[in-house]
């Protein structure tokens, strides 16, 4: 049988080079043999559905002409008979940038000493914005990489997607087989996918500079897009190809779960259904990915266990990086339970090689054999619309195909051959088929060993040892994949620590096995691995592996998330001391009836029949703690600065429910927060009003029906002329007048040019929250120090007939309070922030009772993740400077700036009717030693210090069996990673930063 097979490798290996037809001219003689084989007596895997047994498949060329169970051969067909062996469709990637050059990712970060770039730097008729390519076609820069193509043959891939990875706007990806030749031979499919991402790639552009920014600028090019097409006056080809691809699948690229959600929210604006490649993350909140509907392309790289050993460094690691580690490769299951429709790519890997041993690991933890042979046959061939050509084996489709000595998915199956365009690729010898055996093994910088394989071919099992005065015994990991063979193992000395050994097999008879070593140094050598003889195996004891139990998904996924969320309840609070925030003023022995997530009623002596009760004898009961100005859960930026107006972005686009500070709050009485854009310009983002529901996702954050605000600033912030020259505009205070001025005028312009029936006007989502303002349909909370520029505000307000909600920070309020109250002007400022910068030189800490006094809604905000954490004791410092009354410094952070908002008929004071918001506190709420004990949202308990206390147990309880967890899997071989702590991003008014430029192939925004 060996020869057979050595000699019609022989003739395969020359007659499959047939001639095709083709425009391209022959430098000699025309080879055209036809190339028809006939595959005998084999398992042929049809599709995950279909499985024939000792059947046939007969290829012609690059086609199949047949396949079936007792096929008769036709004549002139060279038969290559299969028994024993299976052929299964050729693999298929559908995210790849495979024949591509990648871009050059400049990084550019935002501010400091440089040039700012406001247009694009290409030349031609393209868009305004670099980050805008659909002008980009992979068919037409694509070239054969044979290297690239070799290794993924070798991993069973016979077709791949191709994609550009450059830009927000990226262009037209192509399917091209992984065959060798001219490269106009293995396009597929010159057009699969317009493509997208929120990462601006190489683009010289500095907008934009968030990821807030980034989904502003895609929005606003589909409506550009919509415009376009309807005027003759402009010539784009960036516009014309983007309208152009519309037509096509769209496919996009994000980096985490929450960014899937996002990238549907554009989809569905634009009447959209994305192909979404994903962080494999999905599993964090399955519910809410599988309700986009989206067809998902999931990578299988998962994260290495971290190296623990070291007790100190383990505390590094955080509880979210640990149960990731864990359950990361059961996403694909997950996804599979949940009904969503998902494909498997190989990208992210760090080594192709890893593929199947990582499929395997996701089968091992639930994946069906079935959805993970359609995962990477079927479904990406759909994806890419050339199911009728690849992703099974039938009549009339390009003969893609692999032939392997067992199941695709088993441990020990080895894939021979991968044929691809019919023809003929070598993975591996079908002569080689078991290494069971004694070898001599011989590692630089170790030594001689005896490496014992047992199993049977190659299976998992191995053992190395050494005999005389340094003596080594120990078990080792053993992989293989065809010739391909991994081992791993730890030497307790000379040298200590993890050995690892990468090669193939060199020969059959006898076998020889040679490749590259890495020590515990980091020292990288070579190895040999000799056949010495048979293995003589002694019977013993199977020992019963313990089974190490799977975490849950905890909600958020992150420290103090739960499996399990806690639920509305009715619950009558009783004899507390009630600081009502209404005109009862506050209630000595008093009730308060939660129930349906309302305040049911505030009173004595309250019944409710089955209600929860708790006892509040001794303790303070008051609404929940309102934070007029915040920057916490967000994600990828909290200012786009790039411009001097960006009306455009929000806030609501990138909230971030797994961010810590949330529940950190809830721990401070707070319950209501307003999320702002930053102040790196006059005119920034629209904000966001959330509730801190902890462990709900980003959407149920939000406070419904709450009217729509917008951040403004003055001052050194936005002027920027500390940047250096050729700063954005403005950099004098006399230009941030003017930007306020030019904007509120051509929004007017806008706005009529809007009301003309039969206007093409082209839709400026900067400017439609412009006019919003001016409709008071959308409403000001101003960044302001200097009484100068509150007061230039003002003037502009009211020649240009809008108005100002609030001045925030205003630390010289007490300066203008006369002229804020005049023009029903609110403040929201700090307590007692001074000195921090030469703009509040002038601040005083009586500021917020004189703004009081003379009749000026004031609260008391953070601006600070620490300091919203103690708003209450903010609010005492009130009464201790000022000798503000308690009952009017308690409302500095509840009732007032719920009144700012516009949501004082739902939140800030204890009113039958109100949200059930409501604290209970150790101790009167202004001193600093009063405790929230019970912090409820919409009448839920979302912080419980009771409850808190078991919760950090039981999570110190989870990451000590996940640190024995990792520190088992490092024993048996597993590639570990040095601990590095995920420090939260903290957010303040002055961050700025570059998203696209931080973000790598691989990261999970948390």
């Amino acid at each position: 049988m060996k020869k057979i097979l050595l000699a019609l490798g022989l003739v395969i290996s020359t007659a499959i080079s047939f001639a095709q037809q083709t425009t391209f001219p022959v430098n000699g003689s025309f080879d055209t043999r036809p190339g028809m084989f006939a595959f005998t007596n084999a398992t042929i895997v049809v599709n995950a559905n279909q499985t024939l047994t000792n059947a046939t498949l007969l290829i012609k060329g690059q086609t199949i002409q047949a396949v079936g169970s007792g096929l008769a051969v036709p004549q002139g067909y060279v038969v290559i008979d299969l028994k024993g062996k299976f052929i299964y469709p050729s693999l298929i990637d559908p995210f790849t940038s495979y024949g591509l050059t990648e871009a050059a990712q400049q990084t550019r970060a935002f501010g400091g000493q440089r040039q700012s770039i406001f247009l694009s730097t290409k030349k031609g008729a393209y868009g305004w914005n670099e980050a805008i390519r659909p002008e980009t076609y992979v068919k037409n820069i694509f070239s054969i990489d044979t290297k690239k193509a070799d290794e993924l043959r070798k991993i069973g891939f016979g077709s791949v997607n191709t994609i550009s990875r450059d830009g927000i706007a990226r262009g037209v990806s192509a399917a091209v087989t992984l065959n060798e030749g001219a490269d106009n031979s293995v396009i597929l499919k010159d057009e699969t996918a317009a493509n997208y991402s929120f990462n601006k790639g190489s683009s010289q552009n500095d907008y934009p500079t968030s990821l807030m920014g980034s989904i502003a600028l895609l929005r606003q090019t589909y409506y550009d897009t919509q415009w376009y097409a309807k005027q003759k006056e402009e010539y784009n080809i960036s516009l014309t190809e983007f309208g152009k691809q519309q037509n096509l699948p769209q496919l996009f690229e994000v980096d985490g779960w929450a960014n899937v959600l996002r990238a549907d929210k554009i989809g569905k604006e634009f009447g959209k259904k994305y192909i979404i490649k994903s962080g494999g993350d999905e599993y964090q909140r399955v519910n809410e990915v599988k309700a986009t509907g989206a067809t998902l392309i999931i990578p299988l790289a998962f994260p290495k266990a971290y190296d623990v050993e070291d007790p100190a460094e383990a505390r590094n690691v955080s509880l979210t990086q640990m149960k990731n580690w864990e359950m990361a490769p059961a996403n694909a299951a997950i996804l599979e339970k949940a009904g969503v429709k998902f494909a498997l790519t190989a990208f992210g890997l760090e080594n192709s090689r890893d593929f199947w041993a990582n499929i395997r690991t996701a089968i091992e933890n639930g994946l069906s054999e079935k959805q993970a042979l359609q995962s990477v046959t079927e479904v990406p061939a759909a994806i890419m619309g050339v199911a009728d050509k690849v992703g099974s084996i039938e009549k009339g489709k390009v003969a893609n195909f692999l032939i392997s000595s067992d199941n695709l998915f088993k441990n020990s199956n080895i894939i021979f051959e991968n044929w691809v365009q019919g023809k003929r690729f070598i993975v591996n010898k079908m002569d080689v088929s078991d290494l069971k055996g004694s070898y001599n093994l011989n590692i630089d910088g170790v030594g001689s060993l005896i490496l014992k394989i047992s199993g049977t071919n190659g299976g998992s099992t191995a053992a190395i040892e050494r005999t005389g005065v340094d003596s080594v015994k120990t078990t080792a990991t053993f992989s293989r994949n065809g010739d391909w063979v991994s081992i791993n193992f730890n030497l307790k000395k000379n040298p200590k620590g993890d050995v690892r050994l990468s090669g193939y097999i060199t020969s059959a008879n006898p076998i020889a096995i040679k490749g590259e070593s890495a020590l515990p140094d980091g020292t990288i050598g070579k190895f040999t691995a000799t056949y010495k003889e048979a293995l003589k195996e002694t019977p013993k004891k199977e020992e019963p592996k313990p089974v190490l139990a799977m975490g849950q998904v905890i909600y958020p996924f992150t420290a103090f998330g739960s499996a399990e969320l806690p639920k509305q309840e009715t619950v009558l609070i009783k004899n507390g001391t009630v600081w009502t925030n209404e005109k009862d003023g506050v209630l000595q022995n008093a009730d308060v009836l939660l129930e349906n997530g309302k305040i049911k009623a505030v009173g004595k002596n309250l019944s409710a029949g089955g209600a929860k009760v708790i006892d509040a004898t001794g303790k303070h009961i008051t609404a929940g703690i309102i934070d007029e100005h915040s920057h916490i859960a967000g994600s990828g930026g909290i200012n786009e600065g790039a411009q001097s107006v960006s009306a455009e972005v929000r806030i609501t686009d990138i909230i971030n429910s797994e961010d810590v500070n949330i529940y950190r709050q809830l721990a401070g009485g707070v319950t209501t927060s307003h999320i702002l854009h930053g102040s790196a310009n006059p005119i920034g983002g629209q904000s966001q009003l959330i509730k801190l529901r902890w462990g709900k996702s980003p959407e149920e954050l939000k406070f419904a029906g709450a009217d729509g605000f917008i951040k403004f600033a003055l001052g050194e912030n936005v002027k920027q002329s500390n940047f250096g020259t050729g700063a954005r505009f403005p950099v004098t205070r006399m230009g941030v007048e003017q930007t306020f001025v030019d904007e509120f005028t051509r929004a007017k312009e806008y706005a009529k040019a809007l009301s003309v029936k039969g206007n093409n006007v082209r839709k400026d989502l900067e400017l439609d929250a412009i006019v919003e303002i001016l409709n008071n349909k959308r409403f000001i909370t101003c960044h302001s120090y200097v009484q100068s520029e509150i007061n230039m505000l003002i003037h502009v307000a009211d020649s240009l007939g809008f108005k100002i909600n609030t001045f925030t920070h205003i630390l010289e309020g007490y300066k203008v309070a006369d002229k804020m109250k005049a023009h029903g002007i609110a403040g929201s400022t700090f307590s007692d922030w001074w000195a921090y910068k030469n703009e509040v030189a002038e601040a005083i800490p009586y500021n917020g009772k004189i703004m009081h006094n003379v009749g000026v809604t004031t609260a008391f905000n953070s601006d600070d993740a620490e300091m919203a954490r103690h708003l209450n004791q903010e609010a005492g410092k009130a009464v201790l400077y000022g000798n503000v009354p308690e009952e009017d410094a308690l409302k500095f952070v509840t009732l007032n700036p719920a009144r700012m908002l516009h949501i004082d008929d739902k939140v800030g004071s204890l009113k039958a009717g109100k949200d059930a918001d409501v604290v209970i506190w150790s101790a009167n709420p202004l001193s600093i030693y009063a405790k929230a004990e019970k912090t409820f949202v919409d009448g839920v308990a979302y912080w419980d210090i009771e409850k808190d206390v078991q919760l950090i147990k039981a999570q110190q309880t989870e990451k000590a069996r996940l640190i024995q967890k990792m520190l088992e899997s490092k024993s048996k071989g597993s590639r570990t990673q040095r601990p590095l702590g995920e420090a939260p991003r903290l957010y303040n008014c002055e961050t700025l930063e570059n998203y696209s430029a931080e973000l790598t192939e691989n990261e999970h925004v948390h």
